[in-house]
């Protein structure tokens, strides 16, 4: 069975790709299909909205969180369930991880992976027939890679239009499915991280609407649906991992898990195979709720903006009291990067205030008006935790504008990784807490899932 899918890329970042690639999902949404986003790379906030479009959640494929038949396996399992699979490249089609060549952790890598071909989005700002170079330079670079459609980005007139058209087909093969005059397309909403996620905005989806019909009158959503009915083999496979995870654990492990506008970057897969494992997954709210739900073996705090919540964050004194008060009691609590914020003494914004948190970690955050961390990371457990013992391996990914001060000398870090030569400590780690910048993908990283659910599981039993 051979699945439609299609992969929007571009020659770069900043050509279009999420608006375009949203506005494709809405589009193809709204003509009654069922459409299943994907997004390559680590990034949280352009899946949230993929969901506002197509109504089902996106999901990441990446292969250096996940390896490569793991990354076949997410993607069977939701694009089998839909009419057409539409998956979102990550900055430009060849751009991977340094050092490992232009097809891994790249959208030409997934490409080949899913044997998919591509539609590549053009920004056409102050070009002419030049632009046919460009484009047989990308089919070229890699012709395993099959680039099958062209979409044109900030064309000035309808005149630019047919030059750059009949360029681009006559010299390259390749067909031109449509085509964005210079502010045609409706911007979303960004700042330091890129695009505000899709939970924290009011009246996105009628953006979205407005996107989707913008979209319908200037693509041949026909011929897109034709190029990804392709005749390129692709045959489902019986699922692996997930099966295999649910012969783990035999009873349900309660696992409170932080869902709200200040916390919400997880990785939807991550969560399903933690379900897999046993584990029962339970909604709150930090900003929300004034208590941590009942009868719950652990919590586990995700990513996202807490820096933007800072004053109803700290005004919400009950939850935090709650929090310390189990922590003191032994149950085991995981964080990632806006995770570990929370959990530290105190946060500085970008004023100087302080804002008090949960004080668990000895250690303040304070935020900075530069990147502090960017990029893939493999870690080394540096002592006993949550997820194993010393010398264990862990691979993520941080992308953060904050820094940890450590309050004393000898905090326990949790990880120590290489950047760029220089050795880094990362987070912390001490009895039942483990809180990092780092964000995990929990089925490329198994050994440290079935580690935390046996401590949940413990901790339950006690």
């Amino acid at each position: 069975m051979n699945f439609k899918r299609i992969i929007i890329a571009g020659t770069r970042s900043g050509v279009g790709k999420t608006t375009i690639s949203t506005g494709i999902m809405a589009a193809l949404s709204n003509m009654g299909l069922k459409v299943q986003g994907f997004k390559v790379g680590p990034d949280y906030i352009d899946p949230s909205y993929h969901v506002l479009a197509t109504g089902r959640s996106s999901r990441n494929l990446d292969t250096f969180l996940l390896s490569p038949e793991m990354v076949l396996e997410v993607f069977e399992k939701t694009a089998s369930q839909a009419y057409i699979a539409v998956v979102e490249g990550v900055m430009g089609l060849y751009d991977g991880r340094k050092g490992s060549g232009f097809n891994s952790s790249s959208t030409a890598g997934i490409a080949r992976l899913l044997a998919a071909p591509v539609l590549l989005i053009v920004d056409a700002t102050s070009i002419g027939q030049s632009v046919a170079a460009e484009v047989l330079g990308y089919k070229a670079l890699d012709p395993k890679v099959n680039l099958a459609g062209v979409i044109l980005n900030k064309v000035s007139s309808d005149s630019h239009f047919e030059l750059l058209r009949e360029t681009i087909e006559d010299k390259t093969g390749i067909p031109v499915v449509g085509c964005f005059k210079r502010g045609a397309l409706p911007t979303f909403p960004s700042r330091h991280l890129g695009l505000i996620p899709a939970v924290e905005q009011q009246g996105l989806k009628n953006i979205i609407e407005e996107l989707a019909a913008v979209i319908t009158a200037n693509i041949d959503l026909a011929k897109i649906i034709k190029i990804a009915t392709t005749d390129m083999p692709f045959s489902i496979r019986p699922s692996k991992y997930f099966i295999e995870a649910k012969a783990q654990f035999h009873e349900k492990i309660p696992i409170a898990v932080a869902r709200d506008a200040a916390f919400n970057f997880y990785y939807q897969d991550s969560l399903e195979y933690l379900e897999a494992l046993g584990a029962e997954l339970i909604p709150f709210s930090p900003l929300e709720d004034t208590y941590l739900p009942e009868k719950i073996s652990a919590v586990y705090i995700g990513g996202g903006f807490p820096e933007i919540f800072l004053e109803k964050l700290a005004a919400n004194k009950p939850i935090l009291e709650d929090l310390r008060r189990r922590v003191i009691n032994g149950m085991p609590v995981y964080a990632e990067c806006g995770g570990l914020m929370y959990l530290t003494q105190q946060i500085t914004d970008l004023d100087g205030c302080n804002w008090p948190m949960a004080g668990i970690i000895p250690a303040s955050c304070i935020m900075q008006n530069k990147l502090v961390g960017l990029g893939y990371r493999e870690a080394i457990l540096l002592n006993n935790n949550l997820f194993g013992n010393k010398g264990d391996k862990v691979k993520g990914h941080e992308f953060h504008y904050s820094a940890l001060i450590k309050d004393k000398n000898d905090l326990s870090a949790a990880y120590i990784w290489k950047v760029n030569g220089s050795v880094r400590y990362d987070g912390y780690a001490s009895n039942n807490v483990l809180a990092s910048y780092l964000h995990l993908h929990f089925l490329g990283n198994q050994k440290a899932a079935k580690n935390f659910l046996k401590a949940c599981k413990d901790y339950s039993r006690r």
